[in-house]
This record gives structure tokens, C-alpha cells and sequence, in this order.
């Protein structure tokens, strides 16, 4: 396993890989990260979660944004909070069967601010992992803080990760964004799927054409000079934003949101332990 090189500058190792708990069976997991915040990094998660989820999979995911989350929101999910089973945490659950687990469900109020140092927030990751009834799953998500900080450096570490999704923004700085991303990827010998570009434009309620709020997308060129794939393009789109405020993004999001994100997902080899039932709905 990769090391990091500022732990093993200073006087502490680097951490080891979490235990999964005798309760859950997590056949692969999937990080979606972007290297600044405001890119739309939590709605991607939360859409390839019930695009997998429609597609017969189990699905659950990890908010490993605990300063920031936004998934029990979005899930339907506002006031609810963790329960536990002995010593293990169980999952909130979804209208659909979607398996959450968050730092907001763990609080008296989802408004509450989570005044964790940066030791405190890698315990919680652990948690939500080692300590965290999920039974099993297909597909976990991790939805990742922006940037290429502790909590990203704690969950490449210490999950088992099989890739990551890199979500941009069709701006100067996207460049910058996915270099950051493939630097840390290499560091901690994870693959990045693909990348996923948001608000590359918007469509016109009149007649229909397609405006580059942001200007001309430099994806493709991006994802050449670092041999990446393009996985999607999203709209700027009010309706489904709003519909993520209300908490209502399974009923709201269009069938076949991100196909090619979600074939590339389908592609990931299962863990050890893959039942036939899985490969059946994977050929179906």
C-alpha cells in the first residue's frame, strides 16, 4: 500500500487500510471528488446513486464531507438521525433503498456546525466504514470534500478504493482542478474512471439552444493531455436543483443521467464474494 510522504517524514506512520465489520459486504467503491468546492461534486454522487440504485443495484453512501454535507438533504433525509445496533451504526435508508451515512445524521440539529479537527474528522470516516452496519452492497459511494486535504488523503488510504470520478466545471481553472486530482490519484495508486464536466451550459427555455454560461468547455483537451475519459456533460438545470433542495432528486432526476458514467461504473470488477444474482443484473 502507498504511504504518504509527510507521514513518513514525521514521527507518526501512515495510517493502515480500515477492517470492514462482520456485518457489511461492500463490493466496490467509488470516490467522487473535485479539487475546488461549488462544482456540483454532491449532486453527481447522489445521481449515480439511483441511477445504480435503478439499476438494480444495492447502493449506499459514505458522506465523507463532514464539514459540508449535503447528501441527507438531498436524499430526503433532513431531520432524520443514525440509529445503532449494538456497537454498530445502522444506515439511514432512502424512499428507494439508498443506504446514507453522514455527519448530519449524527446531529441534534443538520444546522449544527462540525467543529472537528482534522484527527477527529479521520475517526469519523473510520466510523462510517469499520463501525457502520452497511450489509451488503454493489456500489459505495463516497462523496468526497473539495480539494486533496486530510479526509481525501484518510479515505485513499484507508477504503478500499477501485477509482474515482472527477467532477469539474467548464472554467480556466479546470485544468488546475484535474491535475490536482490526477497528481493525488497516482500518489495513492487509485484510477480516476473518468471525468464529469457541470453546468456546461444552459438550455433555452424558448427555443432551445444550448449557451455556454461559462464559455467554451476545455474538457476534451483536458482529458487528452492526461489520457482520461469524458463521462458526462451536465446542464445548469433550476428544476432539478430545486428538486435536490426538497429532497426529491430520485424522483426528479431524468432516466439515463450520466450513461456513460454509469456504464463505467458497471465496468468496475466486484470485490471477492460477487453473487451471480449481481452478474445476472450486470448482463441484463
Amino acid at each position: 500500500m502507498p504511504t504518504c510522504e509527510h507521514a513518513a517524514a514525521g514521527t507518526q506512520s501512515a495510517p493502515t487500510q480500515f477492517e470492514e465489520n462482520s456485518l457489511s459486504e461492500t463490493k466496490r467503491v467509488i470516490a467522487v471528488l473535485s479539487g475546488k468546492g461549488g462544482v456540483g461534486k454532491s449532486l453527481v454522487t447522489g445521481a449515480l446513486a439511483v441511477e445504480l440504485s435503478r439499476r438494480g443495484h444495492t447502493v449506499g453512501i459514505l458522506d465523507a464531507d463532514i464539514t459540508g454535507p449535503s447528501i441527507p438533504k438531498m436524499m430526503g433525509m433532513s431531520g432524520k438521525r443514525a440509529h445503532g445496533l449494538g456497537k454498530l451504526l445502522l444506515p439511514e435508508i432512502s424512499s428507494t433503498g439508498i443506504k446514507v451515512m453522514s455527519s448530519n445524521l449524527l446531529l441534534e440539529r443538520e444546522t449544527d456546525p462540525v467543529l472537528w479537527r482534522g484527527p477527529v474528522i479521520a475517526g469519523a470516516i473510520r466510523q462510517f466504514w469499520s463501525d457502520t452496519s452497511w450489509g451488503p452492497l454493489d456500489y459505495l459511494l463516497v462523496d468526497m470534500p473539495p480539494g486533496t486535504g486530510d479526509v481525501a488523503l484518510t479515505v485513499f488510504q484507508s477504503l478500499p478504493v477501485d477509482g474515482i470520478v472527477v467532477v469539474t466545471s467548464p472554467q480556466d481553472l479546470v485544468s488546475m482542478i484535474v491535475a490536482k486530482a490526477v497528481n493525488m490519484a497516482e500518489k495513492m495508486d487509485v484510477p480516476i474512471i473518468g471525468l464529469v464536466e457541470n453546468m456546461s451550459y444552459v438550455t433555452c427555455p424558448d427555443c432551445g439552444k444550448k449557451i455556454e454560461v461559462f464559455g467554451p468547455s476545455k474538457l476534451d483537451e483536458v482529458a487528452e493531455a492526461y489520457s482520461l475519459t469524458v463521462l458526462g456533460r451536465l446542464p445548469i438545470d433550476p428544476a432539478l436543483a430545486l428538486a435536490c433542495d426538497a429532497g426529491a432528486i430520485e424522483e426528479a432526476l431524468p432516466q439515463d443521467f450520466l450513461p456513460e458514467a454509469l456504464a463505467a461504473c458497471e465496468a468496475i470488477p466486484a470485490h471477492e464474494g460477487a453473487s451471480s444474482e449481481e452478474e445476472d443484473t450486470q448482463n441484463a
